[in-house]
């Protein structure tokens, strides 16, 4: 593979990049407003396979050599890389594997896939070349790159050896799924599965080596919620026993809010139960935030899931401040068929207030916004701009940041970089953007019927309230009217002629139009409907704004 591919371009092979290259950009990512780093897979995969993503492991006690500059350097590489991060105050949080590993062995007949039966395949063994060992080499005699690390993995019955399933307990492709569920009894132990007890020791080893801060848990999904629970609670502990507070751990649970709610928080349907993983990825807001913000179906559907999260959640965790730690919130990733920001090619830049209006409203909603890296630079690959993008799944979206032609692939200088850079200093300066209680508020542009935006290319507003402070965000998805509404605000903390300020707009600030006083809305002389469905006619307060196609404010009093 070359060491690199061509900038912004569709590739399905290693891009090449090195631990080293991450530490030398931790001051341009330290600057952008950057508070914890998640590295896709570091632990080695099988030599012989071109798993350019990282998830197809071998060994869970190595680091992979193809990320040092020098393989024989890659531990000290990539302690090196944590210790300069936490000198800056960044967090590094390691992609990892609790479901499968790579492609450890084969199907005797079939090869790397087989599918799906609920009878285990017979299977051989991989060598260090990749080739299937008709007989086996004991653990001790096994080479580096052979079978499965740690070697008590290395064992037929720790691996289901059923072909292609996914949740219904198969591979992954030719990525091979272990059993994470069958106890077993021992003199020694009693009852115990052994597979959990040896990756939570790989995976303690890890921490305790590398002294990482958190970890993505790859399709986590898959396993079972109480293999979560233990696995995350042993993570916790170890951490603790070695000083380490507030160990993060999230999860890919790429699914519904009633199954992100089995993983999360404490199970409220089983007494006494453990807390589960911290945190989970938030698809169920990913389903919609990206197309309310390029105008493509109404606000009114991100104010749905905030609804239907309150009553999938209630008893497990708080439906206001709370819930901000425990959804990982993000508008495009490494699993998509194209990036959240889109560049037409005959008008490149017709769509770059759309990503910082997007960006913007990531920054602001409750949860711990996550940008996929290359944002900050205008990466925008999809599979609509290559020949045959029906079959180039996520392969467009993981380009390589670096190689730009005539350009600096990393630009402190680039549009994108410093609205995002803004954005993160005003959600510094604004606790209430951080942790704040959430609101969704019924707009109106006549002055009298208010209600959430239902149609596409409406207005998302809401607020995030923290003590007596209120900080409101309105954006007008439209990508060409603008927009003059008044918008709801706290009764109590907003007296008759309060006075907001744009502390920040994604188009030029020296045009945007500051708020008019709040209004005074007496009974009886509106209709509002509300985001729960309920219906009142005041008393009420309004904040009359003025609003640029394709413009987000955060505002505050």
């Amino acid at each position: 593979a070359p060491a690199h591919a061509p900038w912004d371009t569709m590739y399905g092979g290693l891009q090449g990049g090195t631990i080293e290259g991450v530490r030398e950009q931790l001051d341009y990512l330290k600057q952008l407003g950057v508070g914890a780093i998640w590295l896709s897979p570091v632990m080695k995969n099988c030599r012989y396979r071109d798993t350019y993503h990282g998830y197809g492991i071998q060994d869970f006690l190595a680091l992979d050599p193809r990320f040092a500059s020098d393989p024989q350097s890659v531990e000290e590489e990539f302690r090196q890389l944590v210790r300069a991060a936490h000198a800056r105050g960044i967090y590094v949080i390691a992609d990892v594997v609790l479901n499968h590993a790579g492609d450890v062995f084969e199907y005797v007949g079939h090869g790397s896939e087989a599918d799906y039966r609920e009878e285990p395949y017979p299977i051989r063994w991989r060598d260090e070349n990749g080739n299937g060992m008709p007989n086996p080499l004991p653990p001790d005699q096994l080479p580096a790159d052979a079978g499965v690390v740690p070697r008590e993995l290395y064992c037929n019955k720790h691996f289901r050896r059923k072909g292609r399933g996914g949740e219904e307990g198969g591979d992954f492709c030719s990525l091979k799924e272990m059993v994470t569920h069958e106890p077993y009894f021992s003199p020694e132990r009693g009852h115990h599965i052994p597979v959990r007890d040896i990756l939570i020791r790989a995976h303690q080893y890890f921490v305790a080596k590398y002294d990482v801060d958190g970890f993505r848990v790859d399709t986590l999904k898959f396993i079972e919620p109480e293999f979560a629970r233990t696995f995350a609670n042993a993570m916790r502990e170890m951490a603790l026993s070695i000083g380490k507070k507030n160990f993060f751990i999230f999860g890919e649970v790429w699914d519904d809010e009633e199954k992100i709610a089995r993983f999360i928080g404490r199970s409220a349907q089983k007494a006494g139960e453990p807390i589960g993983v911290d945190a989970a990825l938030d698809f169920p807001l990913f389903d919609w935030l990206p197309w309310v913000a390029k105008g493509a179906v109404p606000p009114g559907k991100v104010s749905q899931v905030f609804h239907n999260r309150k009553e999938k959640q209630r008893g497990l965790v708080s439906t206001h401040g709370d819930a901000s730690k425990f959804f990982v919130t993000f508008l495009d990733n490494h699993d998509q068929e194209h990036r959240f920001y889109y560049s037409r090619p005959d008008s490149p830049h017709t769509y770059d207030d759309q990503l910082t209006l997007g960006v913007a409203c990531l920054f602001a909603l409750q949860g711990i916004p996550c940008l996929y890296y290359g944002t900050e630079q205008g990466l925008c690959g999809t599979k609509e701009l290559y020949a045959g993008g029906a079959d180039l799944n996520d392969q467009v979206v993981r380009e390589a940041l670096w190689g730009r032609d005539g350009a600096a692939a990393f630009d402190p200088d680039h549009r994108f970089y410093r609205d995002i850079k803004g954005l993160s200093d005003v959600r510094d300066e604004l606790p209430a953007l951080r942790c704040g209680r959430q609101y969704f508020r019924p707009i109106s542009g006549d002055g009298v019927h208010f209600g959430i935006s239902w149609y596409p290319e409406g207005v998302l507003s809401f607020s995030r309230i923290l003590n007596d402070e209120e900080v409101v965000v309105v954006a007008n998805t439209h990508t060409a009217e603008p927009r003059n509404v008044e918008v709801i605000v706290d009764f109590a903390l907003n007296p008759p002629g309060s006075a907001y300020e744009v502390k920040f707009t994604n188009l030029a600030p020296d045009q945007a139009a500051a708020p008019a006083p709040v209004l005074d809305k007496h009974e009886g002389s509106v209709t509002i409907h509300e985001a729960d469905g309920a219906t009142t006619h005041g008393p009420a307060r309004a904040l009359p704004v003025a609003l640029r196609p394709m413009e987000v404010q955060y505002l505050r009093k």
